[in-house]
């Protein structure tokens, strides 16, 4: 599922998230999780590097370590409901407001807009990606729902997805370490599943060259959806 989501549709990463906190305490399968999501984005890297938009990327990254020292310090006394929760809702919320956004396609701002509320825009959704990143791996959705609200198409999308969280999730290795989330044993355990994304990344791309724009729209928002609704019930 790391793999496919990787390279095909970036919500869907949510259920390899319950399926880590299912089988392992959440707060310790964020750290199992990491360098399994890091080897997918370097897949998704290699697959999709040339389609980047990298004015979008620049604009973000402040607000998205912003978000990460955020989720850092929440980390010390928030317990796995209270992250559970905090993100279940979150996603819900952002993926309303999106569905909502998507039928009036004439009020989004380009890509590459200097608006000032474009500005507002990016720094909100750059600040909860990080957030949500840090704190539950659960960033791809956040993500997700700015590239769609700003009117990326299917490539661009996943090129620009791609650079974000490879240079994202690396940054936060040294903060993953630091809380005790990353060891030797969880690094064990991740040389053996990694060798698992290959297949998964493999699939999605096949996947994605198949997916109409308004198909993998709508797959996006309903796999965002299904995420917030399973951090919320279970």
């Amino acid at each position: 599922m790391v793999g496919f989501s990787k390279t095909a549709v970036s919500g869907a990463n949510t259920v390899s998230l319950a399926v880590f906190a299912a089988v392992l305490p959440a707060r310790e399968s964020t750290g199992v999780l990491l360098p399994i999501l890091i080897a997918g984005d370097v897949v998704a890297v290699l697959t999709y590097r040339r389609h980047a938009h990298w004015p979008t990327l620049l604009r973000l990254f402040p607000a998205v370590a912003a978000g990460v020292v955020v989720g850092t310090v929440f980390l010390f006394w928030a317990d796995d409901q209270v992250v559970r929760t905090s993100i279940g809702a979150i996603l819900l919320l952002m993926a309303g407001v999106t569905g909502l956004r998507r039928r009036s396609a004439g009020d989004e701002e380009p890509p590459s807009s200097e608006s000032r509320r474009g500005r507002l825009k990016a720094r909100s959704y750059g600040v909860l990606s990080g957030f949500t990143t840090m704190v539950a791996n659960a960033g791809g959705p956040v993500m997700s729902l700015y590239l769609l609200s700003a009117g990326f198409r299917k490539l661009g999308f996943l090129g620009t997805s791609a650079w974000f969280f490879l240079i994202v999730n690396v940054s936060k290795v040294p903060f993953s370490v630091g809380l005790g989330l990353i060891d030797r044993t969880s690094l064990l355990l991740d040389a053996v599943l990694v060798l698992f994304v290959l297949p998964g990344a493999m699939l999605g791309k096949w996947c994605a060259d198949r997916i109409d724009q308004v198909l993998f729209e709508r797959l996006v928002i309903a796999a965002t959806v299904l995420g917030g609704l399973q951090l919320l019930l279970f």
